[in-house]
């Protein structure tokens, strides 16, 4: 009982202990001085390292440190001017770095002032991009022959040239096979001179017609002239048929590599698939192969000419829609050795080259040259990706336009044009508001005031028209004196 009475007060003096906020707090707060002032000191002491044993030169951080802690005492100096000012050097030349960190960044002024380098650099890349071709790309890919109809037009240079920059960009061997209706031409002699490409430029002897149903005729006998070369010379290859106004991706060509005979590729139809009154977006039409789950080719997708059928374009040059073929010939590319009389391995189902196109039959695409249209390998992951685009923009057949787009002489006189494709006189409104300082009074326009002011504006404009003319031949007789 008696220890029990001792250890009592002992017990009640230790929580008072534990109890009291100024037991804890002191030594919480000397525990964070403690950790401050090792936190400083070692700063302080890392820094001092670096200023006295560091080998390499103090950087700028370091001397703002080094000035901070030794700065000298303002003294007053008589400053004599200088005998001679030289101005401060650029900033590029002063430095040509910027330090981050530890590490130091050079920066170098663009352009790069060292063309040497620079080739170098492209270099590099091209390496680095073959050599990703090689690794990942196709092995060891066939030949491609391009086969272009084409005649000379006012678009002409615009769909040649974009079809021209897109075969220059094939890695692959390539040899374009180039149709011309109406012979060959100066002018797409020298478009094609400029593709630095293997280019057979063959004649065909027939004019381009005006109407768009015959045009597509006469475009299937100038490929099946193109494909009778390539029996002919026994060409080896992928023949992909290329229109001039078509727009590719680089991606097909590596598709077509994967064709045994004869694969049908998805093309886009870029055409007003839109109809008169309706709202919201259409989706593209899609012509190509059409699929079943297990990959096989079960049918085509063809373009819907129903809702056409009194707006498609007759003529070239028309503002109505200008319409596929059911089947367009830029959906399938073939295996050249399909023409070849005796080649190995060659399909039964093909049928001879000598028998199509005879006695006026209309090759419309080219299933036509087959048998048996089943034997047909769908491309693009079996007809999901579009890897094509036909489009048909041109001008009027009519239309005149300089040879290849270049105006030699050039042009030295400028005279305004005769006929404006605004109207003579501003349309008529309804009515007309006088504003006068005390009332607004609305006064209708009689027709005879119509017709005189009309007249007017009608007799200004020839007697206009009338002195340019004296003007023009004014200039011409002084230039002939």
């Amino acid at each position: 009982m008696k220890q029990t009475a001792a250890q009592q007060p002992n017990r009640q003096a230790f929580t008072a202990f534990r109890s009291s906020p100024g037991v804890l707090f002191w030594p919480a707060v000397h525990v964070l001085c403690c950790l401050l002032s090792a936190a400083a000191g070692f700063r302080f002491s890392r820094l001092l390292f670096l200023l006295l044993f560091s080998p390499s030169p103090p950087s700028s951080s370091s001397l703002h440190h080094r000035h901070l802690l030794r700065q000298p005492p303002p003294a007053i100096l008589p400053s004599p001017p200088p005998p001679h000012i030289h101005p401060p050097p650029p900033p590029a030349a002063a430095s040509n770095g910027v330090v981050v960190g530890r590490h130091g960044i050079r920066v170098r002024p663009w352009p790069h002032p060292n063309a040497a380098e620079v080739a170098r650099a492209h270099e590099i890349l091209a390496r680095l991009q073959q050599e990703q071709r090689r690794r990942y790309g196709v092995k060891d890919p066939r030949p491609v022959l391009v086969v272009t109809p084409t005649y000379a037009r006012t678009f002409q240079a615009l769909h040649l040239t974009g079809l021209l920059h897109s075969l220059m960009l094939v890695p692959h061997p390539l040899t374009w096979l180039v149709v011309e209706a109406g012979g060959v031409s100066n002018e797409t002699a020298a478009l094609l001179a400029r593709s630095r490409l293997a280019v057979v430029h063959l004649p065909f002897h027939e004019q381009m017609p005006v109407r768009w149903h015959d045009r597509h005729r006469l475009e299937a006998r100038m490929r099946l002239h193109a494909l009778r070369v390539i029996r002919e010379n026994q060409l080896d290859g992928i023949i992909v048929f290329a229109d001039d106004s078509n727009v590719h991706r680089l991606e097909l060509f590596d598709e077509v590599q994967k064709v045994e005979w004869m694969g049908a590729l998805s093309v886009g139809i870029l055409a007003h698939s839109q109809r008169e009154g309706e709202k919201g977006q259409s989706p593209l039409p899609i012509q190509g192969p059409a699929c079943n789950a297990s990959g096989h080719l079960i049918g085509w997708h063809t373009f819907n000419t129903l809702p056409y059928a009194k707006k498609a374009a007759a003529f070239v040059g028309d503002g109505a829609t200008v319409l596929p073929m059911k089947l367009e010939w830029a959906g399938f590319v073939m295996n050249s050795r399909l023409l070849w009389r005796e080649a190995e391995e060659k399909p039964g189902w093909v049928r001879d080259l000598d028998e199509v196109g005879i006695n006026g039959e209309e090759i419309e695409s080219p299933l036509d040259l087959l048998k048996d249209a089943s034997s047909v390998e769908p491309l693009g992951n079996c007809g999901k990706k579009v890897l094509l685009w036909w489009l048909r923009a041109e001008a009027r057949s009519d239309s005149k336009f300089p040879a290849g787009w270049v105006m030699d002489p050039p042009l030295e006189i400028i005279v305004p044009a005769k006929r404006t494709p605004w109207p003579e006189a501003p349309p008529d409104l309804a009515f007309q508001v006088i504003a006068d300082d005390e009332d607004h009074v609305e006064v209708h326009p009689s027709k005879k005031t119509r017709s005189s002011r009309s007249k007017r504006s009608s007799r200004k404009k020839k007697k206009r028209e009338a002195h340019v003319d004296a003007q023009v031949s004014d200039l011409f007789n002084r230039q002939e004196k």
